[in-house]
């Protein structure tokens, strides 16, 4: 039941008659993971704490870098330098002394994602990369949860709800991985922009917990705030693609869209038999013991990175490719096909 101090401090929301103690409760119980604490995940940690939901936990690897304040509005000057997750949790503790947080400094991971999604009701997506986005909707449909999916670039925005009782996937509407990233860091971004998609995405967490009005699966509603227009584009469910990605391998699915996202030349030079083994039109398979015969196949004139299973025979093999016919162009993955994905 609710206290006295948390029925004044949600007062508000308690006079909506489509919410009252009982949709308080339900928030209060709720638990939500959030994936990157970045310009998205920043105003959704901070609305859905101060809506009362229970517990948070927030992911991220990366540290709070200066360019980051001008959009990521949980934090300051002071946090500069500090874990992005745990940062957020200070402060978060700070706005609400009851909320629940767990931090993953590690970020999320093919070989996390599973475990972690397990420990929640909802996923929210505050990613800004294909890889992560393609990793949480996978998991997330393998482990039947809900997730809130957003994305920024410049003055646009997308948002939309995923694998929401039986609705349609990432992969329904995104069934092919892009060639390419393209981040904030590269094109910029109006600062207000994740700040407006974030509160959106909280907005439908808050909707999904209460099971309140119409949520956003199967739409995809586009936002441009240089025109303040939107439109939604609807899309159904592709059961062929659900069925794919509940037979997918995790790991292997990760470098694929690791490996497509990237300009590089990728050579593996391990034999056939062994796992994982990605496909992707820039990767060759040449076993160590044929390249001698099919070296002329590998490319002079672009980076080549070359990989085994550990990266000790990677690097016998650029040993030999540059001695004996000259590359210049051949990177050592030192820690082999793992490391691709970390």
């Amino acid at each position: 039941m609710l206290t006295p101090n948390q029925k004044e401090k949600y007062s508000r929301q308690i006079q909506l008659p489509e919410l009252g103690i009982e949709g308080q409760e339900k928030l209060r119980n709720a638990r939500v993971l959030i994936v990157g604490m970045g310009g998205l995940g920043c105003p959704v940690a901070q609305y859905l704490s101060a809506a009362g939901v229970g517990m948070l936990g927030l992911m991220d690897y990366d540290r709070v870098d200066r360019s980051n304040l001008h959009r990521q509005i949980l934090f300051s000057e002071e946090d500069v330098g500090k874990p992005k997750a745990e940062a957020a949790a200070e402060a978060l503790q700070q706005m609400n002394g009851e909320l629940e947080t767990v931090t993953y400094s590690e970020g999320l991971t093919t070989g996390n994602a599973l475990a972690v999604f397990e420990e929640y009701d909802l996923i929210i997506d505050g990613t800004d990369n294909f890889q992560s986005k393609y990793l949480i909707n996978d998991a997330a449909v393998k482990s039947g949860k809900p997730w809130v999916y957003a994305s920024i670039y410049k003055y646009q925005g997308q948002l939309s709800v995923f694998n929401y009782k039986n609705g349609p996937t990432y992969r329904c509407l995104f069934p092919k991985i892009a060639s390419r990233d393209i981040s904030c860091a590269e094109t910029g971004v109006l600062g207000v922009l994740p700040g407006v998609l974030g509160t959106l995405q909280a907005a439908e967490a808050i909707k999904i917990i209460l099971d309140l009005g119409e949520v956003l699966s199967g739409k995809l509603k586009v936002v441009d705030t240089l025109t303040m227009q939107d439109h939604v584009i609807r899309f159904n469910r592709n059961e062929e693609q659900v069925a794919r990605v509940k037979e997918r391998d995790l790991e292997l699915e990760a470098i694929n869209c690791t490996l497509k996202n990237r300009e590089t030349i990728y050579l593996d030079i391990r034999e056939p038999y062994e796992q994982p083994k990605p496909e992707s039109e820039n990767i060759l398979h040449i076993p160590m013991n044929q390249l001698e015969e099919r070296h002329s196949e590998i490319p002079k004139d672009r980076e080549v990175h070359v990989y085994c299973q550990s990266g000790v025979r990677s690097r016998k093999a650029i040993r030999l490719l540059s001695e004996k016919y000259g590359f210049t162009n051949l990177h050592n993955v030192t820690e082999g096909i793992q490391s691709i994905i970390q």
